[in-house]
């Protein structure tokens, strides 16, 4: 029985997606796959050593994985580098993790089906993905204790609050839960948007990842697109007590994510500044 809860979005491939090329296409879609799949192999391999690889490391893998799919990554603007951090940003595509982990490495809140997905579930499990069952409800104040003490321990924690993706057209409201663990964790929350771009500046959706598609179809989208850029705003992050309920502190992300959000009136000090870079 499905929960009436569940956040849902309008979105399908259908109606918001635009298909797969085909023809030529084809040939380069086989070579990006190889060089995804040698480069998540690659990303498994080296996951038992944890918090020995380098962060540095990892961002540049993460951005190579992307590009490896295609899709051309430029990011702008200043991260939180260190300490415990919510990285919050709306959700249109898988693609969205990897460029998330560009920005800093970080345990994800997941949902249970990401574990099943073939070498991208193993690697996620092995990075220290929390995965949360979104059918069962009651297991929500637990999953928000577990991300409160990740926070805690100086950890970054990486979700997409919209609770499921839309297709970058438009999007959903943030959902509260995951703002109450930043506050009960006295962390900052890191806002950040990410768009898809085609050559004309026009949104693209191929990289989109909604309704009843499946992974393997939305890969193939992607992979037999061209011209595709990644724009990832990195937004001014929300300190801790900044805001004094959930209510307060999701409606501040959820705007710095917007089009044209402007900046948080109480910056944070520790952040590493960042310059535009496109790979």
């Amino acid at each position: 029985m499905s929960a009436v809860w569940l956040p849902t979005a309008p979105c399908t491939p259908a109606g918001c997606v635009d298909p797969a090329r085909t023809g030529a296409a084809a040939v380069r879609a086989v070579l990006r796959l190889t060089a995804l799949a040698a480069l998540l192999l690659a990303g498994i391999a080296a996951s038992p050593l944890g918090g020995r690889v380098p962060d540095a490391v990892i961002r540049r893998w993460a951005r190579t994985t992307v590009r490896a799919a295609g899709v051309r990554v430029r990011i702008t603007g200043a991260a939180v580098d260190r300490g415990g951090v919510l990285l919050v940003a709306p959700h249109v595509s898988w693609l969205d993790i990897p460029l998330l982990a560009a920005v800093r490495p970080a345990r994800m809140l997941a949902k249970a089906e990401i574990a099943g997905w073939p070498l991208a579930g193993r690697l996620a499990a092995r990075g220290g993905a929390l995965f949360i069952d979104r059918d069962r409800v009651r297991t929500l104040p637990g999953t928000v204790a577990v991300l409160a003490r990740a926070l805690r321990a100086g950890t970054a924690v990486t979700v997409f609050p919209e609770g499921t993706t839309w297709c970058g057209r438009a999007h959903g409201p943030f959902r509260r839960a995951a703002f109450q663990a930043a506050l009960d964790a006295g962390a900052p929350v890191q806002p950040v948007r990410i768009t898809y771009s085609r050559p004309d500046g026009h949104p693209a959706t191929a990289p989109a990842f909604v309704g009843d598609d499946t992974l393997l179809a939305s890969l193939w989208r992607v992979l037999t697109a061209r011209g595709v850029t990644a724009e990832v705003e990195i937004r001014p992050p929300v300190p801790a007590g900044a805001h004094a309920d959930r209510r307060a502190l999701a409606g501040a992300a959820e705007a710095a994510c917007a089009a044209g959000g402007g900046p948080d009136p109480h910056p944070a000090h520790h952040h590493r500044p960042r310059t535009a870079h496109l790979t």
